[in-house]
């Protein structure tokens, strides 16, 4: 992905300004998909800080959200991570594999975690015949 076209940043300090970048903010764009595991992904613009905060994060998907016309109460930070192995669940029905991508150490916090009930477990068992 090229940024050629994005406007470069001026540091300036001014002493009503210290510190602080002047001129058109570039939008958070991903580094090269090369440079993953090697520094973060979505470097934070604070100099204390390597990555983003929970905070800008949760900004940064309420504006996603909004862009595509969704409600933003109805999405969240989290929502991804969840949406994901729901679908594998849905499409597997492997429960194991979900609690392994998820990190779960008991097959109780997936079930939860995912929201299975008995429907669901009665509708796997019945597509299955021994």
């Amino acid at each position: 992905m090229s940024i050629d076209f994005l406007p470069v940043l001026r540091p300036v300090r001014a002493p009503w300004n210290k510190g602080r970048i002047i001129g058109q903010k570039r939008p958070l764009l991903p580094r090269h998909p090369e440079m993953i595991g090697l520094e973060f992904l979505w470097p934070s613009r604070i100099h204390g800080s390597p990555h983003l905060s929970t905070r800008q994060y949760a900004r940064i998907v309420r504006g996603w959200v909004m862009s595509i016309g969704l409600e933003p109460s109805a999405y969240g930070t989290h929502s991804m991570r969840r949406t994901k192995v729901a679908q594998i669940y849905k499409k597997t029905g492997n429960l194991r594999a979900v609690q392994l991508l998820l990190g779960h150490t008991k097959m109780d916090s997936t079930v939860r975690y995912l929201g299975v009930d008995i429907e669901d477990a009665l509708t796997l068992s019945e597509g299955i015949d021994l």
